[in-house]
């Protein structure tokens, strides 16, 4: 096996919709260890919104092709690799002649059934499960899990048993002189006070939830708590949550920034001490929850958002709350709020598991090291307990743990709980 940044005599090509900022990090050190034989197939054109959302902020790398400009070179490549990638298109007639010819694949997925698993009882749904993923279950096809309730779905419909592995998105990582960065942090205000600063960020949509920091704001508020809420996004919602604000009376306290390129967005990220995430089980990964821990911000996030498992220790490096429990929302940011030192303890520990862990650099590492053993024919195979999860305990390309829905919403009850009664930090 080739040592810790060793360059790798493979060729393998990513194909997905579209190169983003929180693509190209993994793309680019995935270019480097493989001396550039790299590709990235790009299916479509970004969408207007993302453009607008500042998503599109610089030129395409030099390992990005587009289907849709050279069909034939990119159809090539997908044959003539030794691994491909596949992930973020419904379209499989780009990979159907790879998997017929029984040449390794690497799925990478977020969950099949973010609206509920009773979807899988649906037989067209379940003949087109077969059809895409079921019936290749004995070849050399794997599956990077993008969310910890991924295999949970896929084992529904028996598909990829023994071959599912740790996966997510790895946006830019940053490493900060830690003393430096937490003697920015926190709200100044106009008397030159230094409050708790919170933070919430992402499209002003339903699955976002951004009501919830409003609320938040509320409960706060009405207890006597000074502090600042910046919310930065827009989107359908943002009409109701001005209004509700208002109606809250909480302009003295919560600012609407609107839409930020992702460069100002890491700015505010920098300075906030608690970073509320707020979405729910629609949310396959997050991967602003990656930058904000990068950042150093104490994570409150909702226990079904599927990066959560994997990144959040509970306790150590952040706190998870029951998916709908506003009260346990609440209450374990009123603790951040009212313990200073508790927050800062949480976001040094968030940040050490971005740069020491879960970043680009690490995850392309150990993605190499895994293809080397698909193509020798000697992948580490097999799956481990859902236990795992919330712990801090899984890396990039770790077996996946099966984590059940029903498990690990017991699992939140039990420790949330036991948070508010002994907090278990890690110094």
């Amino acid at each position: 096996m080739a040592e810790t940044g060793e360059k790798r005599h493979m060729k393998a090509a990513f194909l997905s919709n579209y190169i983003n900022h929180h693509q190209i990090p993994f793309c680019d050190e995935m270019y480097r260890l493989l001396n550039g034989e790299f590709t990235f197939i790009q299916t479509e054109p970004m969408e207007e919104e993302r453009i607008r959302m500042g998503w599109r902020g610089q030129e395409k790398p030099p390992y990005v092709k587009c289907w849709y400009d050279e069909p034939g070179y990119c159809s090539r490549l997908m044959m003539e690799c030794d691994v491909v990638l596949f992930g973020g298109t419904d379209d499989e007639s780009y990979i159907q002649e790879r998997l017929k010819s029984g040449k390794p694949v690497i799925r990478i997925s977020e969950r099949l059934y973010k609206t509920g698993q009773w979807k899988a009882v649906s037989p067209r749904g379940l003949k087109k499960k077969y059809m895409d993923h079921t019936r290749y279950r004995n070849r050399r096809v794997y599956m990077l899990c993008c969310g910890a309730y991924v295999p949970s779905d896929f084992h529904i419909i028996r598909a990829y048993k023994g071959k599912m592995y740790c996966w997510g998105y790895f946006p830019a990582t940053r490493r900060y002189d830690v003393d430096d960065l937490f003697c920015q942090k926190g709200w100044v205000d106009s008397s030159g006070q230094r409050l708790p600063y919170l933070l919430w960020t992402a499209r002003m949509i339903d699955l976002k939830h951004p009501e919830l920091a409003l609320e938040t704001a509320d409960y706060l508020k009405k207890r006597g708590y000074k502090f600042h809420i910046d919310i930065i996004g827009d989107g359908k919602l943002r009409g109701k949550l001005e209004e509700l604000n208002r109606a809250y009376g909480l302009e003295d306290v919560v600012s609407f920034l609107g839409f930020l390129e992702p460069e100002k967005v890491r700015s505010h990220m920098e300075k906030a001490d608690i970073f509320l995430f707020t979405s729910d089980r629609h949310e396959g990964w997050g991967a602003v929850v990656n930058e904000a821990m990068n950042s150093g911000c104490a994570i409150v996030a909702d226990h079904m958002i599927g990066s959560v498992p994997y990144l959040v220790n509970h306790g150590v490096n952040g706190l998870a709350y029951r998916d709908g429990s506003r009260d346990e929302l609440f209450r374990l940011t009123e603790r951040l709020v009212s313990d200073g030192k508790l927050c800062h303890t949480l976001g040094k520990n968030a940040y050490r598991t971005i740069t020491e862990d879960w970043n680009a650099q690490n995850a392309a590492q150990r993605l190499c090291e895994f293809m080397e053993k698909i193509l020798q024919e000697n992948p580490i195979h097999g799956s481990i307990s859902g236990k795992k999860c919330f712990q801090g305990a899984l890396s990039p390309c770790d077996p996946a743990p099966l984590l059940k829905e029903r498990h690990a919403r017991g699992w939140i009850r039990k420790h949330g709980a036991d948070f508010f009664d002994a907090v278990k930090t890690a110094e």
